[in-house]
């Protein structure tokens, strides 16, 4: 096997990443041992690319056969680490498996075996069972957000795939919480136990605050709270779906440019939505605790418990998308009159006093669709080309462009979109007749 640095180098460069942190060092001297290893880190601090990159370090390009299994909980988690492994551009083949996405798609791709599969549990025994795919020869599985799974439920279905993996060698299982206790079912023994989730007191970035609702119904508290803050990245937390989607549209009738999510929505929805959130387009975003850590989006300005935490850890979850690294963040706990602070809720927070403000001006971005993607060779600067000479844009109007299989998302300032659109409106992309759109 080559040496770790002379096979990581070329991928740290095509990934734009001068040095790895503290986590990926330490999980990648870990992996040259035969434990496993129990890795618990908090969301944001690069724990995918701590197991990809010792992952990478074990397969072999010469056997088509699945070398290597990475189970997550979410679906966006299992994209978001497909994406990481695509942009290390290595010779090995990857295929991501998950609820709402075409099940015969998942079987083509399954017939010339990935040296990497990466699955939520549940779709993946269902194509165990319709046998699509042998994991006898997986040597390393990655118990990624593994605390989450069990939250959502997956023991019964971690356990009956692990049961397949006979020639499993090795585990690596990530974790934000500490408290976590390991099921048999793992085959976890005496781990390498690597921790990084800082001590409580180390918290101080982040700023907690009450904000007293004068009425059961807190839709027109959180609506001044809104006028009330200055512009910047907000998740707004409901413990429903039916909540979000209630909040969501009360917003909307007043007119307050926001977004979504939650689990019971199609997976383009749900795509669409963490785009326009990590672009700008929305600065707000209505959300069940599936936004709380697993996403692949920015660090958070704002956030704001609409409904009580149910417990201590889905509260630490919530704020961990705030105040990370050398940021700093705020969390708001909006009360009623029957409700009193959580005993979770350390020290003294203070009362955030909310005055009479005009609701936020609009986002500076919008998000153009484009309906081609990677699969028909279109590329970022395909685009920045195009809209430069096509549509008068300059560089300043163009914002983060993300390029998907088959259609891309293009940040462009609000104020330009409207006459963007209609100078192209005719026009083609590297000969190709392409739909465009504002995303709604």
């Amino acid at each position: 096997m080559q040496p770790y640095q002379a096979l990581f180098a070329p991928i740290l460069q095509k990934l734009q990443i001068e040095a790895l942190n503290e986590v990926q060092l330490a999980t990648i001297e870990a992996s040259r041992q035969e434990n496993d290893i129990v890795l618990l880190s908090p969301t944001g601090t690069g724990k995918t690319l701590a197991f990809l990159l010792p992952l990478l370090a074990g397969l072999k390009e010469e056997k088509k056969q699945v070398q290597a299994l990475i189970l997550t909980p979410t679906r966006e988690l299992a994209m978001q680490i497909e994406s990481v492994f695509k942009d290390m551009k290595t010779p090995h083949k990857v295929t991501c498996c998950y609820g709402g996405h075409a099940m015969r798609v998942e079987q083509q791709n399954l017939i010339d075996p990935p040296a990497l599969l990466i699955a939520t549990p549940g779709r993946l025994v269902d194509h165990i069972k319709r046998e699509n795919i042998d994991l006898s020869k997986v040597k390393l599985l990655v118990l990624d957000e593994f605390d989450k799974s069990l939250e959502f439920g997956f023991q019964e279905d971690m356990g009956f795939i692990i049961k397949q993996l006979t020639g499993l060698q090795k585990r690596i299982l990530t974790s934000a919480t500490e408290s976590i206790k390991i099921p048999d079912f793992t085959g976890i023994g005496k781990p390498i136990r690597l921790h990084f989730i800082p001590k409580k007191s180390a918290g101080k970035k982040l700023d907690i605050k009450i904000v007293q609702s004068p009425e059961k119904d807190k839709l027109q508290t959180l609506l001044k709270l809104i006028g009330n803050l200055e512009p910047g990245a907000m998740i707004v937390f409901c413990n429903h779906r039916e909540s979000a989607e209630r909040v969501s549209e009360f917003l909307f009738d007043n007119n307050i440019i926001h977004d979504y999510f939650h689990g019971g929505l199609e997976q383009k929805e749900r795509e669409k939505t963490l785009v326009k959130f990590r672009n700008g387009t929305v600065q707000i975003m209505v959300s069940t605790d599936l936004a709380a850590r697993g996403l692949d989006i920015p660090d958070i300005k704002y956030i704001v418990h609409y409904h009580l935490p149910p417990t201590a850890d889905a509260f630490t979850h919530r704020n961990g998308r705030t105040a990370r690294m050398d940021a700093k963040g705020s969390a708001f706990l909006i009360l009623n009159e029957e409700e009193n602070i959580p005993g979770y809720v350390e020290g003294d927070p203070q009362i955030f006093y909310l005055k009479e403000c005009p609701p936020p001006a609009a986002p500076a971005w919008d998000t153009l669709f484009i309906g081609k993607g990677k699969k028909d060779k279109i590329n970022k600067v395909d685009i920045v080309g195009f809209l430069s000479k096509q549509g008068g844009l300059k560089k300043e109007d163009v914002g983060l462009i993300e390029v998907k299989d088959f259609f891309a998302y293009v940040a462009v300032k609000r104020d330009k979109i409207t006459e963007v659109l209609d100078k192209v409106k005719h026009e083609k992309i590297k000969g190709k007749r392409v739909k465009m759109e504002v995303a709604l």
